[in-house]
């Protein structure tokens, strides 16, 4: 598959996502790295974005809950180049009644190459990384062939 590279401003758009059990860990994390986060353009699903904004004292775009359809909302953010980077604070050790939601975030995340962080010491490594201050080229599939391709109705 060809590629097309997607520019990454200076000030990076990213999601805010948390299981019940680690919003704790995630406002925790974002509270600590608050001067690094402000000037980024920053995402969340329902409830953890009310805790977020309220903890940070700045905007936060909250969507739907997560299990309402946040994760999804933020995936198809991810599939349109609006979200850059993806902190998730996922819970592996409950089981959650939306997973199917969850894989499907975590595997848009991968198709369009965005930066993930599933726990504090990846996100501590993602956001003190240079390159999250920077201008980034991020290489993405080139689905136009995908899209302008010939249906048969074979298919």
């Amino acid at each position: 598959m060809t590629h097309k590279i997607i520019g990454m401003e200076h000030d990076k758009k990213i999601a805010l996502v948390a299981h019940d059990n680690k919003k704790r860990d995630l406002v925790e994390w974002a509270k600590f790295n608050r001067v690094l986060l402000a000037h980024h353009k920053l995402y969340a699903t329902g409830t953890t974005g009310e805790i977020l904004e309220q903890e940070l004292g700045f905007k936060i775009t909250k969507l739907q809950s997560g299990p309402l359809g946040g994760d999804q909302q933020i995936g198809a953010k991810i599939a349109d180049s609006e979200i850059d980077f993806l902190i998730f604070f996922w819970d592996p050790l409950e089981p959650q009644p939306h997973d199917p939601d969850v894989k499907a975030l975590l595997r848009m995340a991968v198709v369009w190459n965005i930066p993930i962080a599933c726990n504090r010491s990846s996100a501590d490594f993602m956001i003190s990384s240079p390159l999250m201050d920077s201008n980034y080229d991020r290489l993405v599939p080139d689905c136009d062939v995908y899209r302008t391709r010939k249906i048969t109705g074979d298919e």
